[in-house]
């Protein structure tokens, strides 16, 4: 920044010509360089120009979040802690670190995946409805959850590593950074008070997928029985896919085919290639279409970082 300044490269936000600039996460690598990487931005560039890119806010149905939200009546009302019992949000990666050691062993899970691409689908998924799709207000609700977010307690937080990190190339024999955490996170406001977020992510694990798992409540008594027993009914389950089957599915009960009552599980599935027959554009290339228009929506602002 100092240099494209220094070569008259950084023109004012709504001159001829205008500069906008990119940059790329992980903003810093703790509190007090991300706190002085803000200052070193702030003096050079306005906040109009700055886009700190998340390539998640790009991706077609992690976008959809908002609009299945607050685009379906019958779900928002139930977007709360009187329905929600908790909400899992899950990125797993089958690959390993796949000649990246160097650079991943500085970086670790927590950076890489959590601080910003988990807390940015958690603002999503929590967040109070902005009162329009504007860029300000729907950031000014993403940082209103952030702050409403509970300090973490290390009992929340389980840290662990793929069998065979430390003898990959570019890895310290005894290192200590994690590939993998999962952790609980609350929320201290009216709508989540009590309603705990599971955060999950890490790599060399079995499958690869990105999605959040909405569990609303159990029914509250045994309604259903055979030969005199209770037949367990598991609780509703709203997943949104974002990767790799990118979709949304419910699982919900209905009584099985037969001349006694029994119940079973139904999952009903919609898939995004199926429904609308077109294809799905690449992340990035939203986000920087996005920022040749000035549409600074799916970008992190500075109180948000």
């Amino acid at each position: 920044l100092e240099q494209l300044q220094s070569a008259e490269l950084l023109h004012e936000p709504d001159g001829e010509p205008w500069s906008r600039v990119i940059i790329e996460k992980p903003f810093g690598s703790d509190l007090a360089s991300a706190k002085e990487l803000n200052t070193l931005v702030g003096k050079r560039l306005s906040e109009s120009q700055t886009y700190r890119i998340d390539h998640y806010l790009g991706k077609e149905t992690v976008q959809n979040i908002l609009v299945f939200r607050f685009g379906n009546s019958i779900f928002e009302p139930l977007w709360n802690r009187n329905h929600i019992d908790h909400v899992e949000i899950t990125a797993a990666e089958s690959i390993q670190v796949e000649g990246r050691g160097r650079f991943y062993d500085q970086t670790g899970v927590l950076r890489d995946i959590v601080q910003n691409h988990l807390l940015q689908v958690m603002a999503l998924v929590a967040m109070e409805p902005p009162v329009s799709f504007d860029a300000d207000d729907v950031r000014n609700e993403k940082v209103q959850l952030i702050h409403s977010l509970r300090p973490m307690e290390m009992g929340n937080v389980v840290r662990a590593q793929y069998r065979g990190y430390q003898k990959g190339e570019g890895v310290a024999a005894d290192s200590r950074t994690p590939t993998y955490v999962a952790m609980k996170m609350m929320v201290e406001n009216w709508r989540w008070q009590g309603v705990p977020f599971y955060l999950r992510a890490g790599k060399g694990l079995a499958a690869k997928e990105t999605e959040v798992s909405i569990r609303f409540r159990s029914i509250p008594l045994c309604l259903f029985k055979k030969d005199n027993a209770c037949q367990p009914v598991q609780p509703n389950v709203l997943t949104l896919r974002i990767q790799p089957e990118e979709g949304i599915s419910l699982r919900f009960v209905s009584k099985v085919p037969g001349d006694d009552l029994s119940v079973g599980n139904v999952h009903m599935d919609m898939s995004y290639a199926g429904a609308f027959q077109k294809p799905i554009s690449e992340a990035y290339e939203r986000l920087l279409l996005d920022c040749m228009r000035g549409n600074q929506t799916l970008f992190a602002r500075r109180d948000g970082v």
